[in-house]
């Protein structure tokens, strides 16, 4: 892996030093590469949420193919998918994609369990579930026997039934919506009050697009995959457009076999 942006002195050193340059990177550089900024809510004297996202795209803009993110990624893309996971507190997605990719409890790993205990965090992240419908498989691993229990956010108006489904079946039940539905904004604060303040989302595009549209995005990173998919798959973000193009700043951009890993972050 080569660090493209920014170009510090280290940049030009692995390059000059090939194969040194295309060199695996330690989990410890990546979690360094990738640590969460810190931030404070001045009003509240407490540190201030902060939500960043993972997602990975096609050359041609496709967010998944067949349904899936596996064939469009790589190993490096899944080392940093995994470092991400592990720096969070709190993993945030979308009903549909727990029903499509199959989401198991995030686990605890050995690499950053130090890291972790120090941080004050649990040994694994928290996997929050957004969804109006709860329509969800509550037999499945992600709610009978995760590490830490899964949290599942909805609307105040959710059925009672599936309410207390979830609730049967172990996860905790978060209303962060006045309809049907689930505020953005709100879902943000309830995980914070609960001491959730470094929030990842894997999406999907549907979920990405409404954090987007409500302002609560602080970060972006993006993996552009050098292939080309064609077809009618999702694009990273979905949903009504925003109403003026958001423009974020470039972080840092690394780089392996043609995969370009950007982190971009809202001024």
């Amino acid at each position: 892996m080569r660090r493209l942006f920014p170009v510090t002195d280290e940049t030009p050193a692995q390059a000059s030093a090939a194969p040194a340059a295309d060199r695996e990177w330690s989990l410890a550089e990546l979690a360094a590469a990738y640590a969460y900024p810190e931030t404070r809510d001045p009003a509240a004297h407490a540190p201030r949420p902060w939500l960043r996202g993972n997602m990975v795209s096609s050359l041609d803009g496709a967010a998944q193919h067949e349904g899936h993110s596996q064939p469009i990624s790589s190993a490096a893309d899944m080392r940093i998918f995994g470092t991400l996971r592990a720096l969070a507190d709190v993993i945030v997605v979308g009903a549909e994609t727990v029903r499509q990719e199959g989401y198991r409890p995030a686990r605890a790993r050995a690499d950053f369990a130090a890291a972790r205990e120090a941080a004050g965090q649990a040994p694994a992240p928290a996997i929050a579930v957004v969804t109006a419908s709860l329509d969800l498989d509550f037999s499945l691993p992600l709610f009978t026997s995760p590490l830490v229990p899964t949290l599942v956010l909805t609307g105040a108006a959710a059925a009672p039934e599936r309410v207390a489904a979830a609730e049967k079946a172990g996860a905790r039940v978060i209303v962060a919506g006045d309809g049907m539905g689930v505020d953005p904004a709100r879902a943000v604060g309830a995980l914070a009050a609960l001491g959730h303040t470094r929030l990842l989302t894997e999406g999907g595009p549907r979920l990405l697009g409404q954090l987007i549209a409500a302002e609560v995005l602080d970060e972006l990173c993006l993996t552009l995959s050098p292939t080309l998919t064609a077809g009618d798959a999702q694009r990273i973000a979905g949903g009504p457009s925003v109403p003026v193009p958001r423009r974020f700043d470039l972080v840092s951009l690394l780089e392996e076999d043609g995969f370009l890993f950007g982190r971009y972050r809202r001024p």
